[in-house]
């Protein structure tokens, strides 16, 4: 089993589940290593969530949970950045503040809110909705590299009004080869979320092709993320994952400790 690079608990504000039994679920399924990725989205949209984490506490639990099971499971310290290109004097400073083994970097608003929210693909196609959250992914990819991963790239596609029904990757080829592009000249890496096929997408979040396009342009960095917020989707399909990136041309994955790759073989 693989490791897990997309987990979150209590700590965020979309999940219920206590720490401790992400971390049971894990050593249930076998899983070696994961690595705790609370959201921190600051100035998200008023709501019913506001995606900030309280680090003190967050910290403290889970150090106390990676003492007391070091025998069963490898916990490692990590957070799902929310990029907006405003936020360029406070992220950088925040990620670099805290002694993370991991950093995502993902895009939850786009044109001031969130795909997840109905609102977003009001008064325009659905075309037209996701190019928007595209552009704005590439915009924040130019600004920030205070992040060690891009998460879902291309998230917006789970709440579309058709999700995925007429989305391809070459349909949307010339701004994804741009955000895949970014990443390869800043030595970001990519992550395999697997939520997708939770979601029933069929396809984990990004596609096979924008996986296999990625690897194309020489991109190598890639992890593996259940994005589970409950234990019972932790490594969710991960060994449909893997299989799927032996196909796309992946002979190795990637995990972090103290924000530094290591490279896993599939």
């Amino acid at each position: 089993m693989y490791a897990d690079y997309h987990m979150h608990t209590s700590f965020s504000s979309d999940s219920e589940a206590p720490m401790e039994h992400m971390i049971l679920g894990a050593i249930h399924r076998n899983v070696p290593r994961v690595c705790f990725t609370e959201h921190m989205d600051f100035d998200f949209p008023t709501g019913e969530f506001d995606f900030l984490v309280d680090m003190p506490a967050y910290r403290e639990k889970l150090l106390e949970l990676r003492k007391k099971y070091e025998d069963k499971i490898a916990i490692n310290f990590g957070i799902e950045l929310g990029l907006q290109p405003h936020l360029t004097g406070k992220l950088p400073s925040f990620a670099a503040g805290y002694p993370f083994d991991f950093v995502i970097g993902s895009v939850h608003v786009a044109d001031g809110c969130d795909p997840y929210d109905r609102i977003f693909f009001e008064n325009r196609s659905e075309e037209e909705a996701y190019r928007s959250y595209f552009t704005c992914l590439l915009e924040n990819l130019k600004v920030f590299s205070c992040f060690d991963v891009c998460g879902h790239i291309d998230y917006v596609v789970r709440y579309g009004p058709n999700r995925n029904l007429y989305y391809t990757y070459e349909k949307y080829r010339d701004i994804l080869d741009e955000i895949l592009r970014v990443l390869v000249q800043k030595g970001i890496g990519l992550e395999c979320n697997t939520a997708g096929f939770k979601y029933g997408l069929g396809h984990p979040n990004p596609t096979e092709k924008i996986l296999s396009r990625y690897r194309e342009l020489g991109g190598e960095i890639l992890t593996l993320g259940s994005d589970a917020h409950a234990p019972e989707h932790i490594a969710y399909d991960f060994e449909r994952a893997g299989a799927l990136l032996k196909e796309c041309g992946f002979h190795y994955y990637t995990v972090f400790r103290n924000r530094k790759p290591e490279f896993l073989p599939l």
